[in-house]
């Protein structure tokens, strides 16, 4: 068993009309000055916006606003949040949204609290030293940006979604109020649930031993989201499905569900998305559903034991015939159950159909970012990449 290190600051306030509770928690923090960050939307259309403003007020939290945050957040609203908190002498940032905000504001925080080009950070360039800190007030179910340690930004110059993490930019607090996830339409809740399922996946298929406990969270959390993502399918209003989920979310990417070990991670299905997601601007979620078959079917050979336990113990499948049947079996039910939920299982569903030449540009800008080779499974360099992206057509 390998050793690891796990650290989990944030302070969670979960429920019913949670978000009342923001200006008092961000009062606890004596924060001078807050940038109230989002990106409109269904925020201000639901109210969320203004309940959240006038709980600062009644805290007596002074704040300025930041909207406009999109999926696949962009670099130059990133920057135009930096200068704001330099200008208007902000300490605290609040994101009020999906992970998409929250990784923004994580970015800004990075940004304002140092200087240097914070792209610096995503593209590998140095360490950061310092971050503002961070508060969250959640709105959909999915990147469990709201309690782990990373954010990912897209660079609109070469459309370069890179990811970084660091202890850091974990929020202090996350307010999570599961009814604040009912607006969502179905595909963006799938999205969320196929998410959500691949942090604990990423961790869960690793070539070092780990810990039978961590084992057990995990495929317990697994077969949480598939049964309630099954749920929320045909009752998109349930209340106990929606808890179930959005705490789901949380636990799946605080490193709950693994290590930070030394291949404790594999997050191969995450780079291969990244690509994706900067180029086609694709749903973060659908993107990984696109690409994780056949990732793992180009890695399971490697990762065996692994691959028939996630089949037996989180997917049911019976413990008959070879160990690369019971695998494979495990992969196709995995694959059967995001069709299920409307997700696509290939480029090809996902929507976008890339020349050759590009999927070499995809996996050329993979290698790069991972910094030559990504994985634990197994370990993929550029040309494996390439094969896993032509498999994906």
């Amino acid at each position: 068993m390998s050793g690891f290190m796990y650290y989990t600051p944030t302070k969670v306030v979960f429920g019913k009309d949670a978000e009342a509770q923001v200006g008092a928690l961000v009062a606890e923090q004596n924060a001078r000055k807050v940038l109230l960050h989002h990106g409109g939307g269904s925020v201000v259309k639901s109210g969320l916006l203004n309940r959240v403003k006038a709980s600062l007020t009644e805290a007596g939290v002074d704040f300025i606003e930041l909207g406009g945050a999109v999926p696949n957040p962009r670099l130059s609203l990133v920057y135009r949040g930096i200068e704001l908190c330099r200008s208007e002498d902000v300490d605290f940032l609040l994101a009020v949204g999906g992970g998409s905000t929250v990784d923004s504001a994580k970015a800004i925080a990075f940004g304002a609290a140092e200087d240097g080009d914070v792209w610096d950070l995503f593209d590998r360039k140095r360490q950061a030293t310092a971050c503002l800190p961070v508060g969250v007030v959640l709105t959909l179910a999915a990147t469990g940006s709201e309690m782990s340690d990373s954010t990912v930004i897209t660079n609109e110059d070469g459309w370069i979604k890179r990811g970084y993490g660091s202890n850091l930019c974990r929020p202090v607090f996350a307010v999570m109020n599961p009814d604040l996830t009912k607006t969502l339409p179905d595909y963006q809740t799938a999205c969320g649930c196929t998410d959500i399922l691949m942090h604990t996946m990423e961790r869960y298929f690793v070539s070092v031993p780990r810990l039978e406990l961590t084992d057990s969270i995990a495929e317990a959390l697994m077969r949480t989201v598939i049964h309630y993502a099954g749920v929320l399918k045909n009752d998109p209003q349930n209340d106990r499905a929606r808890a179930e989920i959005m705490w789901a979310g949380s636990l799946s990417h605080n490193d709950l569900t693994g290590s930070r070990a030394n291949g404790g991670a594999d997050f191969s299905s995450h780079a291969l998305e990244h690509e994706l997601g900067g180029v086609y601007d694709v749903a973060h979620g659908a993107g990984l559903a696109a690409v994780w078959g056949s990732w793992a079917r180009y890695v399971y050979r490697d990762c065996l034991p692994r691959f028939k336990k996630f089949a037996v113990r989180v997917m049911g499948v019976a413990e008959t015939g070879t160990d690369e049947e019971i695998a494979l079996k495990g992969i196709e039910a995995m694959e059967g159950f995001f069709r299920s939920i409307g997700m696509p299982i290939s480029l090809a569903e996902l929507g976008i159909h890339p020349t050759d030449e590009e999927l070499k540009q995809l996996a050329h800008k993979c290698s790069v970012s991972a910094g030559g080779a990504k994985g634990s499974a197994k370990v993929l360099h550029e040309a494996d990449m390439l094969a896993i992206y032509r498999m994906a057509l």
